[in-house]
């Protein structure tokens, strides 16, 4: 006979009987029903440890901003690949902020650029910015390029 809903019982051990608070010495939860004596959590509307309560203390929840944060002092990179400085420019040509500027790859409010490595770079620069990373610096010298940093 299969399983019908009538018959549907919790698997064994699933659940427990009700612990019955306040019945007698005997019981083990009499008198005090468990709650200890004195203190918060044994007058009554104390409703077990809320998980953001700290003892009256401001909870963390309250002490953060509720809609993130942002870093005032921080300073966007923006990335440059290797790539871009072969399509865009000439043998023989300086690239720093200006230059990527004029040819109209450089947004105005960026204040810091940084030669990424993807691609290949085949022609003579002399490329002066912010940053390189070590890839982007190798391929620059590969070719016989100049990768200066300028602050």
């Amino acid at each position: 006979m299969g399983t019908t809903l009538h018959t549907l019982r919790p698997n064994p051990g699933a659940t427990k009987p009700k612990k019955r608070l306040g019945r007698g010495r005997g019981s083990g939860t009499g008198k005090t029903s468990g709650k200890g004596v004195k203190g918060q959590k044994a007058r009554p509307g104390h409703h077990g440890a809320e998980w953001a309560f700290e003892g009256g203390q401001l909870s963390m929840a309250r002490r953060y901003p509720k809609r993130g944060f942002k870093n005032p002092f921080r300073v966007e990179q923006f990335p440059v690949n290797v790539s871009t400085l072969e399509d865009k420019f000439e043998a023989g040509e300086t690239v720093d902020v200006q230059a990527l500027r004029d040819k109209g790859l450089l947004p105005k409010k960026a204040k810091v650029v940084k030669v990424l490595g993807n691609g290949e770079l085949t022609k003579k620069l002399t490329v002066k910015l912010h940053k390189f990373s070590a890839i982007a610096r190798q391929k620059v010298e590969a070719v016989g390029g100049v990768a200066e940093v300028v602050e």
